[in-house]
């Protein structure tokens, strides 16, 4: 199976976790996934991530994202949508990025000063390509 876009797959295997319920969802690790991961912790979508190092039969660092859910067992990510895709990519000025869900969601832009939400992107004036949006 080639992974043409390994970000998408993360964002799936995040929503298909939260939607069958998993404590964790495991996923290969990279630079911008641990960007992602820091920033769904921080907006509030996800209780927290590990970087799990290789190990013997697993030559790849692993993200384990331990996921969310409200009081009554909803998952607090109730969407996770690809933006930018390889085949597609979408960037934007700072003056264009995407408010998510009137605001009540979060846009993920990676810009030149590294990956941030819009709102930051929009306070320090910066604009660059839509990674995805959460809500």
């Amino acid at each position: 199976m080639s992974m043409t876009d390994p970000v998408a797959d993360f964002l799936t295997r995040l929503r298909n976790g939260a939607k069958a319920q998993h404590q964790d969802v495991a996923v290969p690790s990279s630079k911008l996934k641990r960007e992602l991961a820091r920033i769904l912790q921080e907006q509030g979508y996800i209780d927290g991530y590990t970087v799990d190092p290789a190990a013997p039969g697993r030559p790849y660092e692993r993200i384990t994202v331990t996921l969310k859910y409200t009081s009554d067992r909803k998952p607090v990510i109730s969407g996770l949508q690809r933006v930018s895709r390889p085949g597609q990519r979408t960037y934007v000025d700072h003056a264009r990025i995407p408010r998510i869900q009137g605001g009540m969601g979060t846009a993920i832009i990676s810009t030149s000063k590294g990956v941030m939400t819009g709102h930051e992107a929009r306070q320090q004036g910066v604009g660059g390509e839509v990674v995805a949006r959460v809500w």
